[in-house]
């Protein structure tokens, strides 16, 4: 086990619980505390002032950023359950700031994306799973025991009620809301409320969009696109075309449009 200077101007060792097991191959920046009976494996890399608690378990090929909380039992950096994984090399990468609670189990990614990617400032709650090649935003919040299929992306600031799964290759778009219990199947465009098995849309998601201080033009110009796509007479490609006719749009109306133009799944409605 090596230590790095990586942010800090004055170094802090690591703090290493005598009964956890750190490989030669980690590195662990300034500050890091390890608790008892925790694994760091090889090629691991964890950031300045990030914890590890006890009975954490880090494979291997995994990069953590700083001021990252690791629970107790959470596992990160296991092999993909992918029948096509062959053993490649690939990584998981965990931004700054981010907390997984207990039980959660991140993958690696495989040859496909190369890694798995969570953000900077995001709450994996406990037992969930962020299966491999996922790619989750900064400031998203997964709660309990969502269950995510391979290649799923989930953009910035979306939040992921209890018990949600979601297939592999979903979207979710940015500042959206998924509704407890629900089953995702195709993807979530960006700014909305969404629950239920089958899924369904239910507006836009007011109260996250006024949190996030996006301006009264902006919601009011998200409501009026909103209802023109999934609340007229007509069907989405004749809505985003009229969308579209305007002169300008807002770049968050942009957003929405751009993100089902993109949609290879199709969007739920």
């Amino acid at each position: 086990m090596s230590t790095e200077t990586m942010t800090d101007q004055t170094p802090a060792a690591p703090r290493i619980h005598p009964t956890a097991i750190v490989d030669e191959g980690a590195k662990l920046g300034n500050g890091v505390e390890v608790g008892a009976y925790a694994i760091i494996g090889p090629n691991v890399k964890v950031g300045d002032h990030t914890i590890v608690a006890p009975h954490a378990y880090i494979e291997k090929d995994t990069r953590v950023g700083s001021r990252c909380f690791i629970a107790k039992g959470a596992v990160l950096g296991t092999d993909p359950q992918d029948l096509k994984f062959e053993g490649e090399d690939t990584l998981l990468v965990v931004g700054d700031d981010t907390t997984i609670r207990e039980f959660a189990t991140l993958n690696r990614g495989t040859r496909a994306a190369g890694r798995t990617t969570v953000g900077s400032g995001c709450l994996i709650m406990a037992y969930a799973h962020v299966a491999h090649d996922c790619a989750i935003g900064d400031q998203v919040v997964i709660a309990n025991a969502v269950q995510m299929g391979g290649h799923v992306t989930i953009e910035n600031c979306a939040t992921v009620g209890g018990l949600v799964a979601i297939h592999q290759f979903v979207r979710i778009g940015a500042y959206s809301f998924i509704g407890g219990a629900s089953r995702v199947p195709k993807d979530v465009p960006p700014y909305v409320r969404a629950a239920g098995n089958p899924l369904a849309l239910y507006g836009l998601n007011t109260v996250g969009l006024e949190r996030r201080g996006f301006s009264d033009e902006a919601r009011r110009e998200l409501k009026r696109a909103y209802r023109l796509l999934f609340g007229s007479d007509l069907n989405i490609s004749q809505a985003m075309a009229e969308l579209r006719s305007k002169d300008s749009l807002l770049p968050e109306v942009e957003r929405l449009l751009d993100f089902i133009d993109a949609s290879e799944r199709g969007v739920s409605v």
